[in-house]
């Protein structure tokens, strides 16, 4: 048993979802559970969707979700052929899933209303894949994994009921490879015990897929991806990215927590705790050898560079210049939980306390109305997170001159720089 994750840059067009057809063709007679994202941009759209209706802007909404419709049934016209009218009755129920809600209004937080849309772009791309692939002789079955990933309500950052999962993976799941060798599912969306859709996180195909391999006990994951394998650095931003060849859990997760967007940060824990290893390997050229994480020791690693931009900076100060304790900062990450935001870089003072987060402004306005009970409160926007591991002074240097330089965290092994753009 395998199990493959596709992303959206290899569903994005025809072509590329011929090349998933090759690549299973490369696999007789091997069963494969295929996670696969939604189509290229497809997220993002539907983002822009979730946030017109969230504002009452319901034509907008619509307007912008028929262009996500537009696009898929394009996509499925030119695609299919013997299973065009199977395909469209299935993309039509998904349609009118998220058109029902678009013609309420809304009543709840964004994050519900967010999952409730953007789950379709998974829904949309697996069906038109899986129905190609059937015309195209890849015989595969078609799941919601809304069916089989149960989760609790953190609508956006949903956590897996593991042991409801695991039942219905067994129950539901295995029996489909008795009759199938490929069987078909989404990444990303699971579901409550009331049926409300959720998704695990942005990125979260890959721990989708994580979470079958575990639950399967598969001898694999791949990841294949639109890149030879994990490079040192973003190649759209760093042309001169080196490929590395193997890597250890330990060292991916360490990637993932800095905001490294090879692989999602909940990933590899489901693959470490069974000793799965996990591909990421070429999909436009599948003879690459890609890269393999694993648990044994990896030495002699280049630096490891990881930038993240929009990032806000939160001073707190306290108010009558008392230290900064336990008690302020207990109260701090109650309020960090509570509105459900994670810090990428904390710095404590006497009497101050500097927070860098990912500049998600409904979420920065709370922490900030919400901190402002305790601190004197100053934010910043517009700055932008260096992350480097395995760093030397050169690579340091050439990353931060010229550059205004707001915080510094520095250990032997990573150093972080938060700072402004030229």
């Amino acid at each position: 048993m395998k199990v493959f994750k596709f992303g959206g840059a290899s569903v994005q067009n025809i072509e590329r979802i011929h090349l998933v057809a090759d690549i299973l063709r490369a696999y007789p007679d091997q069963k494969i559970l295929v996670v696969i994202s939604a189509m290229g941009k497809t997220t993002n759209a539907l983002e822009k969707v979730a946030e017109a209706f969230f504002n009452n802007h319901k034509e907008e909404a619509l307007q912008l979700f028929e262009a996500v419709k537009q696009s898929h049934l394009t996509t499925a016209k030119y695609l299919l052929v013997t299973h065009y009218n199977e395909a469209l009755e299935q993309l039509s129920n998904f349609f009118t899933e998220v058109e029902w809600l678009l013609h309420d209004k809304p009543v709840r937080d964004y994050d519900y209303y967010y999952d409730q849309i953007v789950c379709a772009g998974e829904l949309l791309s697996t069906g038109i894949v899986s129905a190609y692939l059937n015309e195209a002789g890849i015989a595969n079955h078609w799941i919601d994994v809304r069916d089989i990933v149960r989760t609790d309500n953190n609508f956006r950052d949903a956590n897996i009921d593991w042991a409801f999962t695991q039942q219905k993976i067994n129950g539901e799941i295995r029996p489909l490879f008795d009759n199938n060798n490929i069987v078909i599912t989404q990444g990303f969306i699971g579901a409550t015990d009331d049926n409300e859709s959720t998704t695990l996180g942005r990125e979260g195909s890959d721990y989708t897929a994580a979470v079958f391999a575990n639950m399967l006990n598969a001898e694999s994951q791949t990841i294949w991806k639109d890149v030879e394998g994990v490079m040192n650095a973003d190649p759209k931003s760093f042309p001169d990215a080196q490929f590395i060849s193997d890597l250890n859990y330990t060292e991916v997760i360490e990637m993932a927590y800095y905001g490294a967007q090879v692989i999602h940060p909940k990933t590899i824990k489901p693959l470490q705790n069974k000793g799965i290893p996990l591909h990421v390997k070429c999909f436009l050229d599948k003879n690459l050898p890609g890269t393999v994480i694993h648990n044994k020791p990896v030495k002699g690693l280049p630096p490891i560079i990881v930038v993240k931009q929009q990032q806000a900076l939160i001073h707190l100060h306290s108010r009558d210049f008392s230290f900064v304790g336990e008690k302020p900062v207990a109260d701090l990450y109650e309020l960090l939980a509570e509105i459900r935001i994670k810090p990428n870089l904390m710095q404590t003072g006497a009497v101050s306390i500097q927070v860098c987060l990912d500049d998600r402004a409904d979420k920065i306005e709370k922490l900030a109305f919400a901190a402002s009970e305790f601190f004197e409160v100053e934010v910043e926007k517009g700055l932008t997170l260096l992350t480097i591991r395995h760093y030397n002074e050169d690579i340091l240097q050439k990353m931060i001159t010229g550059h205004t330089i707001e915080l510094r965290q520095q250990s032997p092994e990573t150093v972080q720089v938060l700072m402004l753009p030229l």
